[in-house]
């Protein structure tokens, strides 16, 4: 006897200024420089103008990653992981909100695919899409060999387009895609998601930035806070 079994809702989820009521690539740096593992003076500026830059929609996301994943390949894998640990409880969990954790609850509950999608590295993210209860990560992956961070990038950065590219990758190994959902989300802060927002049938402005606010209000879509 046939069962008519539920089809499968997709639901996904950027991850700074969406679930996070912060950065965490942004303050990942900071972290790093109060532990005095980065040079203030030097790290500082060029952290405060990529962040500006990423609002601004004009980041260059080679430049960025290679400053920003360098520090990785200047320490022991075991060492960082450790460090995420403290990252974890003194930063992160502090940006964690009710209201995000309540939604992801939601999708979880109705048995929605859910998957954090985010141009964060997958260092920094992994730990964080766990603490919600998410299994599913697509993030910029930092490019490792032995073990140990080299300081490059593996594959395509998670970021404007690239999230389409790694998302249909994503579901390809899967042997699924896009189409195959009749529901698909995305909540995002951020009009650097528009490209994947604009391909989902529910996309939902999160706090959103000036920008994305104003092409939410003109296309109808849903917006929502949840902080």
């Amino acid at each position: 006897m046939e069962q008519d079994f539920k089809k499968q809702n997709l639901a996904l989820f950027d991850l700074d200024n969406t679930l996070l009521a912060g950065d965490s690539d942004y303050n990942w740096s900071l972290f790093l420089i109060g532990e005095g593992l980065l040079d203030a003076k030097t790290h500082q500026q060029r952290n405060e103008q990529f962040y500006l830059d990423y609002k601004n929609g004009n980041l260059d996301i080679d430049q960025f990653l290679e400053f920003q994943l360098k520090p990785l390949s200047q320490h022991p894998k075991k060492f960082l992981d450790e460090l995420h640990l403290k990252y974890m409880d003194q930063v992160i969990r502090p940006m964690m909100t009710h209201k995000a954790q309540n939604l992801v609850n939601k999708h979880k509950a109705a048995g929605d695919l859910c998957v954090v999608i985010t141009a964060t590295n997958s260092f920094v993210t992994k730990p964080i899409a766990t603490a919600y209860g998410i299994e599913h990560l697509i993030g910029t992956d930092p490019e490792m060999l032995d073990g140990e961070y080299t300081g490059g990038v593996h594959g395509v950065p998670s970021f404007q387009e690239g999230k389409v590219t790694r998302i249909n990758q994503w579901l390809a190994e899967r042997g699924q895609q896009l189409s195959d959902f009749d529901t698909s989300y995305f909540y995002s802060d951020s009009h650097n998601d528009l490209p994947l927002m604009k391909l989902v049938t529910n996309p939902v402005a999160v706090d959103a930035d000036t920008a994305l606010k104003v092409y939410a209000e003109q296309q109808g879509w849903p917006r929502i806070s949840l902080r």
